[in-house]
């Protein structure tokens, strides 16, 4: 006698969803999990504050909207005080992604986040820092 595959409870169900899902960030690429750039910004926590205290780098609350090179309190490089960005998602991307690059010059000493997807979730974090 055959029997019967029990039920999914309900947590498992919702979690195979989730699995399955389309991810968000294939959807847009300016669309992130801020939950998951939570996780990847732990790469960014031995430099950057979550508040906007300064440390080996300035303090990231507020930092979606603000001008490059303006953390009040800050001693940026040249070129980072003289650049005109602003940090939206287009131009955080951009950094993220090849910081030497997108700011000639910068003093910031990090590679970049290779990965499209862990860059527009760390953004979605980042604009969660208000």
């Amino acid at each position: 006698m055959r029997m019967p595959l029990p039920r999914r409870p309900p947590l498992l169900a919702a979690c195979v969803a989730a699995l399955v899902a389309v991810p968000a960030w294939s959807q847009s690429a300016a669309a992130g999990d801020a939950s998951a750039g939570g996780m990847a910004f732990i790469q960014c926590a031995d430099c950057h504050s979550t508040t906007a205290g300064n440390a080996a780098g300035p303090g990231l609350r507020g930092v979606v909207g603000r001008g490059a090179g303006k953390a009040e309190g800050f001693q940026y490089s040249a070129a980072m005080a003289k650049s005109a960005l602003v940090w939206d998602a287009k131009a955080l991307d951009g950094f993220l992604a090849n910081p030497k690059a997108a700011v000639p010059g910068t003093s910031m000493d990090f590679p970049g986040v290779s990965d499209a997807a862990e860059r527009a979730n760390l953004i979605a974090y980042l604009a969660t820092l208000k």
